[in-house]
């Protein structure tokens, strides 16, 4: 590969977001998957594949995948990385959605679950097409707390993830994914015992069964050590109550539109395997410079102690901890 790196941004002491050396790109750009196979592979393998996901899935072995997390681009005029996404009309981008899913749906095993990620447009897009191919089972809202305003229009702070599987006999790990919320008004039983909560230093908090609203999502920026320039991210924390609610250790996980690798990312801090494919070379390098970090921290920012924390709010950390640990809260053990 030969990527010219761009100059880098002149950035602020504290700013962590991750950038690439010439170093780097001579180190990673062989962990690449870039030549197509001539025919039909048996076995998946793991890594990222940097090519078009509609031009690979004829050579990907069928019935591989236990979780397919599909982040495709929105209906919108976007740029990545100097390529450009045209906004279609709503037809079109249903036929193109369909294309995507008919292609993709011979690597799903028959338990499969299926994750489709979309704002409030394109939803009405995916919930058509997926309802053709698969079980919807349910419409996830996640709060986005970044964006701008509008002068003429409600601020669009939220987007929707689709929730499907391939049959009736499906993973979901309900205990994964516990959220520990704070308790304003607790309830205590005769001997002022706690009700359904616990007492901690930080405060009382129960954990509560997830819902189909999620509140307590944060968008990466430049003080995570997750954070790239990628102009749509997800975050860790996203991606990781999909993968715990959805899969088990060891089981595969897929994302056609990897991006800067966050769900590869990830699986392989909760212990899947995985596999991703991104078209920009760029992105595949920043997913691999991402992989290559989470050898040596495993933690996913917002969940520890085996629960996802409300937005704002974690464990006890030392007053004197340094500011990476306060970032990171705790190392996510096995």
């Amino acid at each position: 590969m030969s990527l010219a790196i761009e100059k880098e941004k002149q950035r602020a002491g504290r700013n962590r977001t991750l950038s690439l050396s010439q170093k780097d790109i001579a180190r990673l750009s062989p962990r690449i998957i870039s030549n197509i196979p001539t025919r039909r592979v048996t076995n998946a393998v793991e890594g990222t594949i940097c090519g078009d996901c509609l031009d690979w899935a004829q050579f990907l072995p069928p019935a591989f995948v236990d979780l397919m997390i599909l982040d495709p681009p929105y209906n919108l005029e976007k740029r990545f990385n100097g390529r450009k996404f045209s906004r279609m009309e709503v037809d079109a981008y249903s036929s193109w959605l369909n294309k995507i899913i008919s292609t993709m749906k011979p690597l799903l095993k028959k338990h499969a679950s299926i994750y489709i990620c979309c704002d409030w447009l394109t939803s009405q897009s995916v919930y058509a097409v997926a309802a053709k191919h698969f079980r919807v089972l349910n419409r996830i809202t996640w709060e986005r707390e970044k964006g701008r305003g509008a002068l003429r229009n409600w601020k669009n702070t939220c987007e929707d993830i689709w929730f499907c599987t391939m049959s009736d006999d499906y993973t979901f790990n309900i205990e994964a994914v516990k959220l520990r919320r704070r308790v304003v008004a607790p309830y205590t039983d005769q001997d002022g015992q706690p009700k359904d909560w616990q007492r901690t230093e930080a405060g009382n908090f129960r954990d509560t069964h997830p819902s189909n609203l999620w509140t307590d999502i944060t968008i990466p920026f430049w003080s995570m050590p997750e954070n790239t320039d990628h102009p749509t991210q997800k975050s860790e924390k996203l991606m990781a109550k999909l993968i715990l609610a959805s899969s088990n250790r060891g089981d595969f996980v897929f994302d056609p539109f990897l991006g800067s690798g966050t769900t590869s990312v990830v699986a392989k801090k909760l212990g899947r395997q995985f596999l991703g494919i991104e078209i920009e070379e760029k992105y595949c390098l920043w997913a691999e410079h991402r992989l290559e970090l989470a050898d040596k921290d495993r933690a996913i920012q917002g969940f520890s102690d085996g629960v996802f924390w409300e937005r704002n709010s974690g464990p006890i950390i030392k007053k004197n901890a340094d500011s990476q640990t306060i970032d990171l809260f705790n190392s996510l053990s096995d």
